[in-house]
């Protein structure tokens, strides 16, 4: 296999008939397999084993002679992460969770050979229990629409034969043979694709604006500088499928003019720079990037960047000046970087999703991606969905879909014992909507007037046990390190609410603190430079708008009504509970509890630490946190 494509990759393709042809051997490769156990080999599984699973799955394969009628394949993220490793058998779509290098023997005998389901390795839904054993009828994948993730288990993402046989690089065809490049942007234009960064500016509109810009050159920038906690679609899209970006920024560059492009990527994603520069070093040996591309006159070529870690370089202007070797600072937004960016030339900058969504909108046209998502925002949305939910991961839901589905009918609600209080989207300058919004639809649109973002796409599950306000000191406390100082609102305003809401959490918060940070959010929203400034008040500002009277509580009652706040905190023990069983004094760190076998124990406060050990350690209930 690996021969294949290494001869594949010695051929450089001359014309769209050469493209063609490749395709069709490459499918036809694909179809002599009679079965494929795939293998999820993205970074969430491989910090789970993963790529020992696949080690032993070719031993195995090997040891019971089916070299040749069975394929180990690894491919990028699934978005299961909490189930990795990760195993698929096709035909059959059959669907391994937590997969360990002793079990593949079994699975291969079991599923490949006899085609049944090993039952008891199953994934079982937990809510009833139930085995399920397709990809598909797990409701984790069943209510996603898997648009511009679809590809990632099917294909290895280091084999461009292998996105070529899916129809990689048609829409490239397309749109250097069948497209002027003006009909090129109304494609985009129509399909309604709207920025996946954050922004939500409408895509076709920036790539009009560049092309018809003055300027010697153009360019075309790959944002993967994604920095907010939590979030990881633009990293497993690079390592389950870089070719799709590629593709995406090849069209972008026809359309627009461009010869040269850029990817943006942190360097804190190995795994991700090491594919995408494979697969840029492939494209190049068939000749799908360099000079005359498939003989159509037309030249383009990408290099790779990598970020030092900086949260403000996923600023356009910031990035751009990072990547010219300067300091990764924005500058103020009257001068558009469509019309002066990059060497103060014309540039053209989406983020990884926004790209990989392109060569879909070209190949099967405007229409098939704006029949998804709502009136004013289309097609999919990918999100990281992490906190106090069931099933974490990656999700592709289409625009529209409520955040409760996204909770409840994806990730699987909130485990046994918690009660859903708030969701937070839009990454850290993103907002916190309370559970009564929770049918909320996702859009741009509905999200921003709710107070919140879209952003990046992470999506944070909070239960009762959440302190909003210990939440927005966080986030806040993040933008503040983060921000890179060059303008005084978003520079002196992060500094001073973070003192605020440090002081409201450790209980010695002022009646007008409250009232100051809701001042200086407003502030920081008109007078900031950048995007990091103007939403970097959001958390505090939503909490604000939503969860008042927790802020009110920690300032007037100095109390913490989720238990969060340790200066806000005092244990004791519920005389009438205790059974003297002695099991939260041997917990305790300091000492602070006393009291003989089955007599009454006393809890000393001004040794407590507040740690909460024996509040856990106690069976009866006794301890008691007021």
């Amino acid at each position: 296999m690996e021969a294949d494509s290494k001869e594949n990759a010695r051929q450089r393709l001359r014309s769209r008939e050469e493209l063609t042809a490749l395709e069709r051997s490459a499918r036809e490769r694909l179809d002599r397999v009679e079965h494929r156990l795939i293998v999820c080999a993205g970074t969430g599984c491989r910090a789970c084993g993963c790529l020992a699973v696949a080690a032993e799955a070719r031993e195995a394969v090997d040891r019971m002679g089916l070299a040749g009628r069975v394929e180990v394949l690894e491919t990028g993220c699934h978005g299961f992460c909490e189930q990795g490793p990760l195993v698929l058998v096709r035909p059959g779509d059959l669907f391994y969770p937590r997969v360990k290098p002793k079990q593949l023997e079994g699975i291969i005998e079991e599923s490949v050979i006899n085609g049944r389901p090993v039952e008891s390795q199953l994934y079982r839904d937990p809510r009833t229990g139930e085995p399920v054993a397709s990809e598909g009828e797990i409701p984790f994948y069943r209510h996603q629409t898997r648009y511009v993730f679809g590809l990632n288990g099917s294909i290895d993402p280091t084999r461009i034969d292998d996105y070529i046989a899916f129809g990689g690089y048609e829409a490239l065809a397309r749109a250097l043979f069948d497209l002027a490049p003006e009909a090129i942007v109304e494609e985009v234009t129509a399909s309604g694709l709207k920025g996946r960064g954050g922004g939500g500016f409408p895509t076709g509109r920036k790539w009009a604006t560049c092309r018809a810009a003055e300027g010697e050159r153009r360019y075309v920038i790959c944002n993967a500088d994604e920095g907010d906690p939590g979030a990881f679609m633009d990293r497993s899209l690079l390592e389950g499928n870089p070719h799709r970006v590629i593709e995406g920024m090849l069209i972008g560059a026809r359309a627009i003019g461009a010869d040269e492009g850029f990817v943006y990527v942190r360097d804190e994603y190995p795994l991700a720079v090491e594919h995408i520069g494979t697969a840029l070093e492939q494209a190049r040996a068939l000749g799908l990037l360099g000079p005359d591309i498939l003989g159509s006159g037309f030249s383009f070529d990408i290099q790779v960047n990598r970020g030092g870690g900086a949260f403000v370089c996923g600023e356009s202007t910031a990035l751009m000046a990072s990547l010219e070797g300067k300091v990764g600072e924005p500058r103020a937004k009257y001068v558009h970087t469509v019309e002066e960016g990059l060497w103060g030339e014309p540039s053209n900058l989406n983020n990884v999703e926004t790209w990989a969504n392109v060569p879909l909108i070209v190949r099967d046209g405007a229409d098939a991606f704006s029949a998804m998502g709502t009136e004013t925002s289309k097609g999919t949305k990918i999100f990281s969905l992490v906190g106090k939910v069931n099933n974490t991961g990656l999700v592709e839901v289409a625009m529209g879909m409520t955040l409760r589905g996204i909770v409840e009918e994806i990730g699987g609600g909130l485990p046994e014992g918690s009660r859903l209080k708030a969701v937070q989207t839009g990454g850290p300058s993103g907002g916190c909507l309370p559970e009564s919004m929770m049918d909320l639809p996702v859009d741009f649109e509905r999200l921003t007037e709710a107070g919140s973002m879209m952003g990046s796409g992470g999506l944070i599950v909070m239960d009762q046990k959440t302190c909003m306000v210990d939440v927005a000191r966080y986030f806040v406390h993040f933008l503040n390190e983060e921000s890179c100082g060059k303008c005084v609102p978003c520079r002196s305003g992060l500094a001073a609410m973070l003192e605020r809401l440090e002081r409201i959490c450790a209980g010695q918060g002022a009646s007008g603190d409250v009232d100051f940070l809701a001042e200086c959010g407003r502030w920081m929203e008109q007078a900031s430079l950048c995007a990091l400034g103007t939403t970097a008040a959001n958390p505090v500002l939503s909490t604000l708008r939503y969860f008042r009277e927790e802020y009110d509580a920690h300032v007037h009652e100095q109390r913490c009504p989720a238990g969060v706040c340790t200066a806000l905190i005092t244990y004791r023990i519920n005389p009438e509970l205790c059974d003297g069983c002695r099991a939260c004094a041997k917990v305790c760190p300091e000492q602070a509890i006393e009291g003989e076998k089955k007599s009454l124990h006393r809890l000393y406060a001004e040794r407590c630490i507040k740690c909460g050990a024996c509040m856990a350690a106690c069976r009866q209930g006794a301890i008691e946190r007021i």
